[in-house]
């Protein structure tokens, strides 16, 4: 039983949900337009200003794709309403962000600075320096959810958070796992 594929979708009333014979969904808000290919199988139904999405059958693959489709239905209804946001923290002596134009150029160590080109959709600020934890924050903005969770993904990746000092790129509240550094010669013979 999928109980997230049998939820209704609840759909605002500044929000248009369409979809075709072969089930291309696009939901347009707000925020903007996204549109989406769901199995064909499942069958939509909008009444009330409530979307949901039925499966044919009660079997394995289809409990699984219900609750699956359904979830991205709703990630778009959400994000045309209110978009979504992903932070990121830069940790480290001298370590930076900047926005320049539509770019984000991040100094993290490297001999030169590592440029990110924001795909279409997706937007970028720099909101300054904590004054709590000295580390600069960073927000990515965007109405699809998955595209704002792999571009915060592939900015992480220019430096991830080492073990030793937690140096790095980092979600914001991410715990990162600490190591003790060396122990040195505590006892040991002399040459």
């Amino acid at each position: 039983m999928s109980r997230i594929g049998r939820a209704p979708i609840p759909v605002p009333p500044k929000v248009q949900v369409n979809w075709d014979d072969g089930n291309l969904v696009s939901v347009k808000g707000p925020k903007g337009e996204l549109s989406y290919q769901i199995d064909p199988e499942l069958s939509l139904k909008l009444e009330d200003g409530t979307l949901t999405v039925s499966r044919p059958s009660d079997s394995k693959e289809q409990k699984a794709k219900h609750g699956l489709y359904r979830s991205l239905v709703n990630n778009m209804v959400v994000g045309v309403t209110n978009g979504y946001t992903k932070q990121l923290e830069i940790h480290g002596v001298g370590y930076r962000a900047a926005k320049v134009g539509e770019n984000l150029v991040i100094l993290v160590g490297y001999s030169h600075p590592v440029e990110v080109q924001p795909p279409k959709g997706i937007s970028f600020t720099v909101d300054g320096v904590d004054p709590a934890t000295k580390a600069t924050k960073i927000s990515v903005h965007g109405i699809d959810k998955q595209l704002v969770g792999e571009v915060a993904a592939s900015i992480r990746r220019v430096r991830k958070p080492e073990p030793y000092k937690g140096k790095g790129i980092r979600y914001a509240g991410e715990a990162i796992r600490r190591k003790a550094g060396k122990a040195g010669k505590v006892g040991g013979k002399k040459k």
